[in-house]
């Protein structure tokens, strides 16, 4: 047992993770030449290289990428068996949670899970963080407690619990013509639209709606995310098409008005997922219970999905 050292598993797993010993070293809170000298340790220990330089980087070695996932599960078990007792009360918990939303979440679950949070478990943070690395990995090593959106195929073991459907609607400026009068599809096919998306994307799947009742649209700015969508519509006489619930929302904040989509466009299913291991915990418990509750009341209805 002398020479069994945890610790440099830790290391390893701070290695693989960031591919740079300063990296790992920061990681760890080490100094960088500590950090080195930990690598030559695990060399010796293991009889293999671990991380071999490539141009400026280092990258791992075959046998270390094998290892990756059993090192990273064997730290992770590590960590929670010698952690203290997890407090079971809301109240008691002081814990970071990791919600990974889009921008249109925010002003509609995001506020009422911060009031719900000061209320019920004031040593909770909640941190947001954006789309765009849609893996299970980061469920599965517990970077991402939360994921909240309409769900792709994220891994046989990942639970997914359905929040509700969502519908499309339309954001005009308050001031705007298209918010008088009926928003008849004629109306909506010649205003000047504003497309979301986050790949910059000029065309998506309504213009193939449109152009299967006999129209086009003429898209005249893309921009990566709802809330810049609204705001660009708040100021011109432009349309652009969101889910219900962050046109809800965001009217109560902006000079945006929502109007019903004048095409038959499909409901969206919403869900939460998470990895089994967070099944019981009980932060984890309160958090997804919360966001259930929270999406079922009927002032907040289904949360926003991914368009």
């Amino acid at each position: 047992m002398a020479d069994l050292d945890l610790n440099l598993l830790v290391a390893l797993d701070a290695l693989l993770r960031e591919g740079s010993v300063a990296r790992a070293a920061d990681r760890l809170g080490l100094s960088a030449p500590a950090m080195s000298r930990t690598l030559t340790r695990i060399r010796t220990a293991m009889g293999d290289p671990v991380l071999v330089r490539a141009g400026r980087g280092l990258v791992p070695t075959p046998r270390a990428l094998a290892l990756q996932e059993q090192v990273r599960a064997v730290v992770r078990d590590a960590t929670a068996l010698l952690a203290p007792g997890t407090p079971t009360a809301p109240e008691e918990l002081t814990r970071t949670l990791t919600l990974r939303v889009n921008d249109g979440v925010i002003p509609l679950l995001g506020t009422a899970l911060h009031q719900r949070a000061r209320a019920e478990a004031p040593g909770v943070t909640l941190r947001f963080v954006p789309e765009g690395m849609e893996d299970v990995e980061s469920l599965r090593d517990g970077e991402v407690d939360l994921d909240i959106g309409v769900q792709g195929a994220l891994g046989p073991e990942i639970r997914v619990q359905k929040l509700g459907e969502e519908t499309f609607m339309c954001l005009v400026g308050r001031a705007s013509p298209l918010a008088r009068g009926r928003l008849t599809l004629e109306r909506f096919a010649r205003a000047e639209h504003v497309g979301v998306s986050r790949r910059g994307k000029l065309r998506t799947p309504l213009d193939d709606v449109l152009e299967k009742h006999g129209h086009t649209r003429r898209v005249t700015a893309v921009v990566p995310n709802m809330l810049a969508a609204a705001a660009f519509v708040a100021e011109t006489d432009a349309v652009t098409v969101v889910n219900g619930g962050f046109a809800r929302a965001v009217a109560r904040l902006m000079p945006v008005k929502e109007r019903p989509v004048p095409l038959p466009l499909p409901r969206i299913a919403v869900a939460q997922a998470w990895h089994p291991r967070f099944d019981r915990d009980p932060a984890h418990v309160w958090l997804r219970r919360t966001v259930k509750a929270l999406c079922e009341a009927p002032a907040l209805g289904a949360t926003s999905g991914r368009p």
